[in-house]
């Protein structure tokens, strides 16, 4: 099942892809810990929360929303990490750090289609990842970031 909200319009930049924004969930500041959740076509396979741009949305409104909708989170949106392109899908997404402060027992994407969220150490979720070359390039960057650091 393909998840498309009734009311939901896809916006497009002047390049013609799709308007995307996501979040890398983290149980804590250490960000060693990510919720994932699980992929609306496949139940079986594990994706990075994330979604469509509204018209009127600015990227960390659309990333905060999407870690509610999709992994019935809230919390505190970090740094941003990034612009994503799929060339391949023509998506160009926006990407945030979310710490989360608050898991809800029920959430919509929970109740609409049966979504499920885990946590997955960092090196755990870019493995369950490895069908989605894009999202396992965020866990990269993350990585870079944190060897810059170290």
């Amino acid at each position: 099942m393909v998840k498309e909200k009734p009311n939901s319009i896809r916006t497009y930049d002047k390049d013609g892809f799709r308007r995307r924004a996501a979040c890398l969930c983290f149980r804590d500041q250490k960000e060693d810990e990510l919720l994932l959740v699980t992929s609306s076509k496949d139940r079986e396979k594990w994706v990075v929360p994330g979604g469509g741009m509204e018209p009127t949305e600015e990227s960390h409104t659309t990333a905060e929303r999407e870690a509610l909708e999709e992994a019935g989170v809230r919390g505190t949106l970090g740094r941003y990490l990034g612009m994503f392109e799929n060339k391949e899908k023509k998506h160009r997404t926006w990407l945030y750090v979310f710490i989360v402060t608050e898991l809800l027992d029920d959430w919509e994407d929970k109740k609409s289609m049966g979504r499920t969220r885990q946590w997955f150490t960092v090196e755990e979720a870019a493995q369950r990842l490895s069908h989605k070359p894009v999202q396992v390039s965020y866990l990269d960057l993350l990585k870079r970031e944190q060897d810059l650091v170290s």
